[in-house]
C-alpha cells in the first residue's frame, strides 16, 4: 500500500512521478530519461549497472524491467542475453567482461559503501585501465539515477502491480529527438 495518498483510479508509480512534488520529481524523471537515452555505455554495461541497483534497492519493477525490451528506440533487442541478468551480483561468472565486472563493483560500492572507494588506488587504477574519465562519470550518473528513483519507488511503496511501463524520450530531449511522445522514466 503506497505511503502517499494516491487516488484509487490512478497508478501509484505514475502518480508519484507526474503529480507529487512535480518540480523535483519531474526533474528526477527527466534525469533518469537522459540516462537511458544519453549514456554511451554498452547495453550490457548499462544493464549490469541498472540491475545491480535494482537488486540493492529490492525494486521488483526494476528487476523485471529489461532495457532492450522496454526502452523505446534505444537498445537492440537481444543485445543483452537473459543469462546476464541471472548473474548480476556474481562477479565470478565467466560471461562478464572486465568492464562489466568493474562496472558492477563500482555500482555496488557506489550504492553501499562509497567511502571505501576513497584512496583505493588499486580499484581506481583498474577502473582507469578500462574506462575513460567520461565513462566513469557516466557510471556514477547511471548508478545514481537508478539508485534514487528505485529507492523512491520502494520507500513510497508505489510499485503497484509491478507492471512495466515503456520508457520513451521526453519530446524536448536533446540526446535523442527521434521520438515525439513522452513517458517519464522512473525505473
Amino acid at each position: 500500500m503506497p505511503n502517499i495518498a494516491v487516488p484509487a483510479d490512478r497508478d501509484p508509480m505514475m502518480f508519484l512521478w507526474t503529480e507529487r512534488a512535480p518540480t523535483l520529481s519531474g526533474a528526477a524523471a527527466k534525469f533518469s530519461n537522459t540516462v537511458y537515452y544519453g549514456s554511451s555505455l554498452s547495453p550490457r554495461e548499462f544493464e549490469v549497472v541498472r540491475m545491480r541497483i535494482a537488486q540493492i534497492n529490492d525494486c521488483r519493477v526494476c528487476q523485471s524491467f529489461r532495457a532492450p525490451r522496454d526502452v523505446v528506440d534505444r537498445f537492440d533487442e537481444g543485445s543483452v542475453p537473459d543469462e546476464l541478468y541471472e548473474h548480476v551480483g556474481d562477479p565470478s561468472w565467466p560471461g562478464f567482461s572486465d568492464r562489466e565486472r568493474l562496472a558492477m563493483e563500482f555500482t555496488e560500492r557506489f550504492a553501499l559503501d562509497h567511502l571505501s572507494m576513497d584512496g583505493d588506488t588499486d580499484f581506481w587504477a583498474a577502473l582507469h585501465e578500462h574506462f575513460t574519465d567520461d565513462e566513469l562519470v557516466e557510471l556514477a550518473c547511471c548508478a545514481g539515477a537508478h539508485l534514487v528513483n528505485g529507492r523512491i519507488n520502494r520507500v513510497f511503496d508505489v510499485e503497484g502491480d509491478c507492471s512495466i511501463r515503456p520508457v520513451m524520450p521526453y519530446p524536448d530531449a536533446t540526446v535523442n529527438s527521434a521520438a515525439a511522445t513522452s513517458t517519464p522514466s522512473s525505473h
